[in-house]
């Protein structure tokens, strides 16, 4: 008699002792520093991203996100703002929302981005690669849209996205 057991893949992860520094990305003192440990676990990214891989995708995440903020920054410095945090905004926990909404978009874009390139946990276990691919496709959208939704909020406009079929 033979058994064959079948398990879900095993995820190598970083434990939480695990003191390994992972430093900031920082673009100019106008913007937020990006803390890459706070990002990785607010992003629940474990230790199969390594840093080799994460600090890229936050550099293009905060370029992107920059990119799409640009405008509106150069305004907010023409009238007088030191930083993103200076520009008059809600405060909840004694953070500006605009930092905090800066912050997700940063996120999202870099978790789509590691999305799109690496398997995530929460794909893992899937019968079929083609399921793989499609919840990965879909979790990258998610975090594209929480990513656009939080630049909009910045800026003001709306959330609203229309799409012709």
């Amino acid at each position: 008699m033979s058994i064959i057991a079948a398990a879900p893949p095993l995820v190598r992860t970083t434990p939480p002792s695990d003191p390994a520094p992972l430093g900031t990305v920082t673009a100019g003192s106008w913007w937020p520093d990006i803390d890459l440990a706070k990002l990785r676990d607010a992003m629940r990214l474990d230790g199969t991203i390594t840093p080799q891989r994460l600090l890229p995708a936050v550099q293009e995440a905060m370029a992107n996100t920059i990119g799409l903020l640009s405008t509106w920054a150069t305004e907010r410095e023409a009238e007088g703002y030191a930083s993103l945090a200076a520009v008059p905004a809600l405060q909840i926990d004694s953070e500006s929302i605009n930092v905090q909404r800066f912050r997700r978009a940063v996120y999202s874009h870099a978790k789509a981005n590691l999305l799109e390139r690496y398997s995530d946990y929460d794909t893992t276990g899937r019968a079929r690669k083609d399921d793989q691919e499609e919840t990965r496709e879909g979790q990258a959208e998610q975090h594209r849209r929480d990513a656009t939704w939080s630049v909009r909020d910045i800026l003001g406009t709306t959330r609203l996205t229309v799409e012709l079929i």
